[in-house]
């Protein structure tokens, strides 16, 4: 860690992301002396390519403005790069890299052969006009397009980049290298996409903590649920949770949450989706819809008396004290839909009162993994039906959490979920690495 933080100064979300998975790996890669030798976790926390660009775009008025592009290409050792991009005003190399490591075991643990990477922009898209975007994504593409393809590297969606983004960026890329490939997933269901992409992570996140609960004999059903954000991943989540017998009574956004004590139901959540998705609004909107909902500007919901709790926002957004208030009002799981939501002083209370908690990199594998399916897909060019891909997708979590047991069971029968799926993710990885030798 010390050299690390030493060759990677100033990057804090990239050193928290390394250290959480070297304190569960230290003491299996210590018993291995074949790891210590070939370095394997010094090359896999060492991104193989980081390509930094500018993106000249125009706005509406005519006026030139400049963003910054990324893509960091961490790990190929067990297929091409694959991970989102992501649009937003906090994007810099330190996150773009922390979501890369983290994208290389979320990937290795859903077994489908895909490589770690992360890509985007510190360009928001929110208050602008679809030209706008359009106009940035086209050029964030002429300058990405040289290093990706359906080989090499495949991005999706993340936080900011929906089916408008990347219908911009498929697009171009298109345009460029007239050639008609899966390059992008995420892509639109009549050119290429899958069914249930979009819902993908917020199920996925469901069918995990289902498993979850189903270890100490319980389910969704009658059960109180917090979640953060608003966006996909809390809206998928959120429906799937009311499917299977839970009452949802939080979402949020950047600037504070609503608490609905009466709960969401079909005709609310479709409200939801069509504010967020359609009309771009906020969450407050909601409050000002339903009566006896209440909104809390710059607050988040974790002070809210729950028994399952969801962060599906962005990193960093449960700390301490956010943790002791779960644990203190009676929370029995922590399922994260984010990449790395809580800190790890959060992290510690989960683990010390014994919640189950499961880490981002194993819960909210499904939207890769649905991802790593409309690959397969376009490579064969045909269409599996939205059947198919849930029974694919349960499948593939339900895997996940078997090899996290595997792993993460500790001498009590506490099931460590992250150590599970650290060293889960870790070995498929390592084993490839040794086999191709030093590269």
């Amino acid at each position: 860690m010390a050299k690390l933080i030493a060759r990677n100064p100033n990057e804090p979300e990239f050193h928290q992301a390394v250290r959480e998975v070297v304190e569960s790996l230290a003491s299996y890669i210590i018993a291995d002396p074949a790891l210590q030798k070939m370095k394997v976790l010094e090359r896999m926390a060492e991104p193989e390519r980081v390509i930094m660009f500018r993106v000249p775009w125009l706005n509406d008025r005519g006026d030139i403005e400049i963003n910054r592009g990324y893509r960091v290409q961490m790990n190929s050792a067990i297929g091409p790069y694959k991970g989102g991009i992501r649009f937003h005003a906090s994007v810099n190399l330190s996150i773009m890299k922390f979501l890369a490591f983290e994208q290389t075991l979320k990937n290795s643990l859903t077994t489908l052969p895909m490589g770690g990477a992360k890509g985007g922009s510190d360009f928001d898209p929110k208050g602008k006009s679809d030209n706008e975007v359009m106009r940035f994504c086209q050029s964030f593409v002429t300058e990405l397009y040289r290093h990706i393809g359906q080989d090499t590297d495949v991005p999706a969606g993340d936080i900011g980049v929906g089916a408008r983004e990347i219908g911009f960026m498929f697009g171009q890329y298109k345009r460029l290298r007239d050639e008609f490939t899966g390059t992008f997933t995420g892509k639109g269901l009549g050119w290429g996409g899958s069914s249930l992409r979009p819902e993908a992570t917020g199920y996925g996140v469901c069918y995990f903590a289902n498993e979850m609960l189903a270890t100490r004999g319980e389910s969704f059903k009658g059960k109180v649920v917090t979640i953060s954000g608003s966006g996909n991943v809390a809206q998928f989540a959120a429906e799937k949770a009311l499917q299977l017998g839970a009452k949802v009574v939080t979402l949020s956004d950047s600037s504070g949450y609503v608490y609905d004590p009466d709960g969401l139901d079909h005709d609310k959540l479709e409200y939801v989706k069509l504010l967020k998705n359609v009309f771009r609004g906020r969450i407050k909107e909601y409050a000002e819809r339903y009566p006896n909902a209440k909104y809390f500007p710059g607050e988040r919901p974790w002070g809210v008396k729950c028994d399952i709790a969801m962060p599906c926002a962005t990193q960093n957004e449960i700390n301490g004290d956010n943790a002791r208030s779960l644990v203190e009002n009676g929370c029995i799981c922590v399922a994260e839909g984010a990449n790395m939501p809580s800190t790890p002083e959060a992290i510690s209370i989960f683990h010390s009162n014994k919640l189950l908690y499961s880490p981002g990199k194993a819960s909210n594998a499904g939207g890769v993994a649905t991802s790593g399916l409309e690959m397969s897909q376009n490579s064969m060019r045909i269409k599996w039906t939205r059947e198919e891909v849930d029974e694919k997708l349960r499948s593939i979590m339900c895997n996940i959490h078997e090899v996290c047991v595997k792993y993460g069971t500790e001498e009590d029968g506490y099931i460590n979920y992250v150590k599970g799926a650290n060293i889960g993710g870790f070995m498929k990885v390592a084993d490839a690495m040794m086999s191709q030798g030093c590269v």
